[in-house]
């Protein structure tokens, strides 16, 4: 796991081939801001977000983030263990993000 400020992230999510952008926050949350092309993988349904996990690509690159980096920094873990290498968080989340949100 990579723990990267927003210009860290953005810069390499843009040079990565195949990368992949994780929303781990709830339905609530995502419905009320989340960044464009995000997927939303509720990190707090443990059942749903593990077999969501399992089906990923583990040759992609996934740029996850959630309200602060905790639960982002959570699921970065738990991909790390699944065998996915290449995994970004969010350094403060979508609180420390200042560019454009999907409301």
């Amino acid at each position: 796991m990579n723990n990267l400020n927003q210009k860290e992230w953005v810069t390499l999510k843009i040079d990565s081939e195949d990368s992949v952008l994780l929303d781990v926050r709830t339905v609530e949350e995502f419905e009320s801001g989340h960044i464009e092309g995000a997927q939303l993988m509720d990190i707090q349904h443990p059942n749903e977000f593990m077999t969501a996990a399992q089906a990923l690509d583990k040759s992609k690159s996934y740029f996850i983030y959630c309200r602060s980096g905790a639960r982002s920094g959570q699921a970065c873990q738990l991909l790390n263990q699944m065998g996915i290498k290449a995994t970004y968080n969010l350094d403060g989340g979508i609180l420390s993000w200042n560019g454009d949100v999907i409301t």
